[in-house]
């Protein structure tokens, strides 16, 4: 059997090396599913629950539960933001989701998103040093329709056992309201990651790509194609920052957005679209072709490709065209293709290309920064703050078309990106402690640290086994013999 490479540095040597640039995107799509099927069978799942206290002897369970923990809880009774240090809930987080909108999958029931629910409770522990459970819930209401409202009781009523919510796979329009609602309502930050979380990444990227090509926020022109969750708060944080407006145009599956659309006008559940479409396209322009000429950005989160986005929309676009293009598993055009087409930056939302716009970078280091102060919101400064900390990281090490955006693997990003959030937090007046900025980089740079010995000396002490050659050998030959047919 071939030695495999576990850590998957490099999947182009996986597949035949005559794979064309379609094939092979295709297979790598292919196999990193199975290979996902094959391993979470393998562990069960990916997360467990591991005490961080220690049992020197068994009269140290009368401390850590009755009689001494008595004690603890009439002193949170006394003060319940003693909650923080008396029990984990400062550095934990529910990841809560109806599971009606999963990735690109749609609703896969409540129990189908505890995959994606896990994975970022994985990431949030790796990568930013925090504490995490997934919450899948049924938000269906007698009629058998979804309702926000189940999910806001939820976690209005689960708050008071966490630092922070992460809303996750909500489908609109529901996922507007739970937002709102819960932020209002929660004495805790309430983070939309599929929301909040790709508009933070997704502006990070596009305020170095606009540095590369020497144009500034507020003159370009902006197309945004799709309007879910994802676009329209890209579109809200990025005119926040400084974009105008007036000179961008969405599109959703049924058109323009612009003050002709009485459809949105008429549905109160699409207020945050209604929102853009009294702001936005200001000439109801209503055609694709027409918006994307001379545009300078394209942001597409709408269906997957590979040809959703047109070569001929991004020939027609200004110089140095810059195309983010999000959509998973397959972005809505392939990056080469765009770059055939004369896109001059293209981003996407996966690892195996260049430019990977990916939450990942940004939910762990915002939450981290958050639960650092206390705070009791993330406001849309913290969102901002935290790109462009994102941005100035990258910035600071070099960036060119190809690499616009820091990557997972540079652990650095993320005490930087806590601390510059945590300081915004207390600008903004949502934090209950304060700290400095060199606190609060030092305490994150030390959870960060500690979440990965921990995981590492695991897996070397083999109390987490390593994946074994056979789950990726056969993730392998089923893509090639998929790829075949």
């Amino acid at each position: 059997m071939k030695n495999f490479d576990l850590k998957l540095s490099n999947l182009d040597e996986l597949f035949p090396s005559n794979f064309t640039q379609e094939q092979m995107a295709k297979a790598k799509t292919v196999f990193l599913k199975r290979l996902a099927l094959n391993a979470h069978k393998f562990y069960n799942g990916k997360m467990q629950t591991v005490p961080k206290a220690p049992v020197p002897g068994f009269n140290w369970f009368n401390v850590w539960y009755t009689p001494g923990v008595s004690a603890v809880s009439t002193s949170i009774r006394a003060q319940n933001d003693a909650s923080y240090e008396l029990s984990n809930r400062g550095n934990l987080v529910a990841v809560l989701s109806d599971s009606t909108r999963v990735l690109g999958d749609g609703d896969c029931t409540p129990p189908g998103g505890l995959g994606v629910m896990e994975g970022k409770a994985f990431l949030m522990k790796y990568l930013g040093g925090v504490d995490a459970i997934a919450l899948c819930v049924d938000s269906k209401d007698e009629s058998g329709q979804n309702s926000p409202e189940k999910i806001i009781e939820f976690g209005k009523m689960a708050q008071h056992s966490f630092g922070a919510i992460n809303l996750e796979d909500i489908a609109q329009p529901n996922c507007y309201k739970v937002l709102d609602d819960l932020t209002e309502m929660c004495d805790i930050p309430v983070w939309h990651d599929d929301a909040q979380g790709t508009a933070c990444v997704t502006l990070a990227g596009l305020i170095n790509a606009l540095k590369l090509v020497d144009k500034k926020i507020d003159d370009v022109k902006i197309v945004y194609y799709g309007a879910g969750a994802s676009n329209t708060s890209i579109a809200r944080i990025c005119n926040a920052a400084g974009a105008d407006p007036q000179k961008s145009i969405m599109f959703d599956s049924k058109g323009a957005l612009s003050i002709n659309r009485e459809d949105i006008k008429n549905d109160p559940r699409f207020y945050r679209k209604w929102e853009l479409c009294q702001t936005t396209n200001p000439d109801c322009i209503e055609n694709i072709e027409e918006a994307m000429q001379n545009a300078d950005v394209l942001i597409a989160l709408s269906r997957p490709g590979p040809d959703e986005v047109k070569k001929k929309w991004i020939a027609s676009m200004a110089e140095k065209p810059i195309v983010f293009v999000c959509s998973n598993p397959i972005p809505e055009i392939y990056p080469y293709a765009a770059k055939e087409a004369g896109a001059y930056i293209v981003a996407t939302g996966r690892g195996d290309f260049p430019n990977q716009v990916n939450n990942s970078l940004g939910f762990p280091g915002i939450l981290k920064g958050a639960l650092l102060v206390r705070a009791r919101k993330i406001t849309d400064n913290m969102a901002i703050a935290a790109a462009e900390s994102l941005a100035k990281f990258a910035e600071d090490r070099g960036i060119n078309p190809e690499n616009i955006t820091a990557t997972m693997d540079e652990a650095g990003v993320f005490p930087h990106e806590a601390a510059d959030v945590a300081m915004q937090a207390q600008k903004d007046g949502v934090a209950r402690i304060k700290m400095s900025w060199q606190e609060a980089y030092d305490k994150a740079d030390a959870d960060i640290k500690h979440a990965r010995k921990l995981i590492h000396a695991l897996t070397d002490q083999e109390f987490i086994s390593k994946p074994p050659q056979e789950i990726i050998e056969e993730a392998v030959k089923f893509t090639i013999d998929e790829l075949s047919k």
